[in-house]
């Protein structure tokens, strides 16, 4: 029982840090956006990783050299598509509002961060937690579009009552928009397939002498190394761009640099964590534990909103959101049923 119950609570943790770590962003300012998020990446796609694998994996760079050619160059191309996908999250925010691109985005790279590794690798995965897969994840679906109905009846609310939200546009620009959040669900999922394509790297981390759990911190360090030059490239480029270097110099950017560490911090011990968990599942680890990583931290963020005052005032779409939250839950039950089919067979 141990067995099964142990990743699942690692899931849980990984849930709680990718929920709260976005709370950083409130603190973007007065640094310039490109500042802080070179700042941000470079703590949570290289140091962070790099010392978290180097203390948990035996002559780590030993085992980066021994790694595959293929798994590198795959790990490390999807996590630098994941990058293209962030990026285009800020673009598609900016013609349906946040509600409603985080509502796309969540949905479609939470399901496709479960199928993709589920088609590859079909044949090795039980057929008996199958439906129970499906099941969860249909679940899933249906509680992200309740959210993210919530989400757009509370902007409408606030808008109503004078607040000033990015509002959403009509006609030919909604469908574009449309198309952007669909592609960058899509890519974002990308993260979940580079991860369950460096399996070789793991086990060979694990030979070198690492727990079965902290091979994860050696795959990371791949993929994460294509992320990094997408994300370090775009906020460089932004930088020369803007000739907004001279942010790093403005007054009261420590706090802006120090909320850039913490969220960098958080991202990456989501990620670190729910990789471990996904090690010790074995084939199935990435279908179980990518869309309940997800769903769980989709609950944490909206937490953390009415923490901070986002549903406050908004008594209808906040009754909603708490059935979506229902759903979310019995999804993570359906889910976490199907790990225990998955893992004893």
């Amino acid at each position: 029982m141990n067995e099964i119950l142990f990743p699942i609570v690692l899931v849980v943790i990984a849930s709680l840090f990718q929920g709260t770590f976005g709370l950083g962003m409130k603190y973007i300012k007065p640094l310039a956006w490109e500042a802080w998020w070179l700042v941000h990446a470079t703590i949570a796609m290289v140091i962070f990783p790099l010392v978290w694998a180097t203390l948990v994996v035996p002559d780590l760079w030993s085992v980066m050299a021994r790694a595959p050619a293929d798994e590198v160059i795959t790990g490390g191309t999807l996590g630098f598509l994941w990058g293209i996908g962030g990026i285009m999250f800020g673009v598609s925010v900016g013609y349906l509002g946040l509600s409603l691109t985080y509502g796309i985005v969540m949905g479609l790279c939470s399901i496709a961060g479960a199928l993709i590794p589920l088609f590859l690798r079909f044949d090795s995965v039980a057929s008996a937690s199958l439906p129970y897969l499906g099941i969860g994840l249909a679940l899933l679906a249906v509680a992200v579009v309740i959210i993210t109905v919530a989400g757009l009846r509370r902007d409408r609310q606030l808008e109503e009552a004078g607040a000033e939200l990015q509002g959403i546009k009509k006609g030919k620009a909604f469908r574009s928009g449309l198309i952007i959040a669909s592609i960058c669900g899509l890519l974002s999922a990308m993260l979940a397939v580079g991860f369950d394509n460096t399996v070789e790297i793991g086990k060979i981390a694990e030979a070198a002498g690492a727990l079965e759990r902290n091979t994860a911190l050696a795959r990371w360090v791949v993929v994460l190394a294509g992320a990094y030059i997408m994300n370090a490239g775009y906020a460089l480029i932004l930088l020369i761009k803007n000739k907004s270097f001279g942010s790093f110099k403005t007054p009261g950017m420590f706090k802006a640099l120090k909320w850039s560490i913490i969220a960098g911090l958080l991202w990456f011990a989501a990620l670190g964590t729910y990789g471990q968990s996904v090690a010790l599942m074995g084939n199935i680890g990435t279908m179980i534990c990518w869309p309940t990583m997800l769903g769980l931290s989709l609950i944490v963020s909206n937490a953390v909103g009415m923490i901070t005052g986002e549903w406050k005032g908004v008594a209808g779409p906040l009754k909603l959101m708490s059935v979506g939250v229902f759903v979310i839950i019995l999804a993570t039950i359906v889910m976490a049923y199907a790990s225990t089919i998955g893992m004893a067979v």
